[in-house]
């Protein structure tokens, strides 16, 4: 077996840190390097490796910092973003600084080291996007595309993205703001009761990152198959099986209603009719091939893949949704409920 060593940035956050625990497991990584910006994070992570791992402070802002971190190393895992809708649009030059020029100089920094591999996680709001976090993200997207195209020229490493959807129990989702309602008696707060979204667990995530490393040719964009719920189903699980674990009961807990927020989506879309021209179903994904193939030269072929249906788009709520039984399933499957008799 070949002995590889990997980097990840934005190892402090939640997809971050999950796939350092995940490469705990996998011997063909002889060396992990996490790369993180917040320095109480980092210090965290040490003390929770204990020297498995090495960390260091880095800003995906500062190209030549990148490169020196990058030198021996043969995979990059990018998971570092400004990741809050919120925020990324009060301050959009900030989000243009990190989430598009940083990935500008990952690629930069990737192919100055000669990285082989270059993984970039991308989110469900890059499709058609309402918001400067998911236009941001749809760049970064587009970045890695064109950084195949030029590396063909120059025998360079393999750039490719994974899409997400939301991430259950990450840092900003809306399972631990509503476990943190839930847990001072509510109300627990809905933006919109029909509204349905793409859910996945961390493991999930992380599935779909380490199986998208071995699959990549180049350029392409790795999506889930997702389950889906809807948003009022997933508050009404976690009342029913949370508010006894603090001592409450399900019924004295309020559901509000507040209205979709500037910039919301009613539904999410992880796949536009244009790019089901140019993807292919796998048992477990979709591959969605770069739009300019003529400039990569390379023939895409995957083990039993099928042609995606043409104009066949993939939204949220237009797949069958979770029951609530499901969700709960679901949620103590993925380690964010307990299980019944806990």
């Amino acid at each position: 077996m070949n002995k590889k060593n990997i980097t990840v940035t934005g190892c402090c956050g939640t997809i971050g840190h999950a796939l350092l625990q995940a490469l705990a497991g996998l011997p063909q990584y002889t060396e992990v390097l996490g790369i993180d910006n917040n320095e109480s994070g980092l210090f965290a992570l040490e003390q929770e490796f204990q020297g498995k791992f090495r960390f260091a402070f880095g800003d995906m802002r500062d190209a030549q910092r990148l490169e020196s971190l990058f030198a021996g190393m043969d995979v990059v895992l990018h998971t570092a973003a400004l990741k809050h809708v919120a925020s990324c649009e009060l301050s959009p030059s900030e989000a243009v600084k990190t989430n598009i020029l940083g990935v500008s100089n990952v690629i930069e920094a990737a192919r100055s080291a000669g990285v082989g591999r270059v993984l970039f996680t991308s989110s469900d709001k890059a499709v058609n996007p309402t918001n400067v976090m998911g236009t941001s993200k749809l760049m970064g997207e587009r970045l890695m595309s064109a950084a195949q195209a030029s590396a063909r020229r120059h025998e360079a490493g393999l750039f490719f993205s994974t899409r997400f959807g939301n991430v259950l129990g990450s840092h900003g989702s809306v399972f631990p703001l509503f476990q943190q309602q839930i847990a001072r008696g509510g109300p627990v707060t809905l933006t919109d009761p029909d509204m349905t979204r793409f859910v996945m667990s961390t493991r999930d995530a992380v599935n779909l990152v380490l199986e998208s490393l071995d699959l990549a040719q180049g350029g392409e964009v790795f999506v889930s198959k997702m389950r889906t719920l809807r948003i009022a189903d997933l508050a009404a699980v976690m009342v029913d099986c949370l508010a006894p674990y603090y001592g409450l009961r399900p019924e004295d807990i309020s559901i509000n209603i507040i209205g979709v927020k500037p910039g919301e989506k009613f539904y999410e879309e992880l796949l536009t009719e244009e790019e089901s021209h140019r993807s292919l179903q796998l048992k477990n994904f979709y591959v969605i091939l770069p739009a300019f193939r003529g400039l990569y030269g390379v023939d895409y072929r995957y083990e039993n893949a099928q042609p995606h249906e043409k104009g066949q788009v993939y939204r949220s709520h237009e797949q069958t949704l979770l029951s609530r039984e499901e969700i709960a399933a679901y949620l103590r499957e993925s380690g964010l409920l307990p299980h019944k008799g806990a």
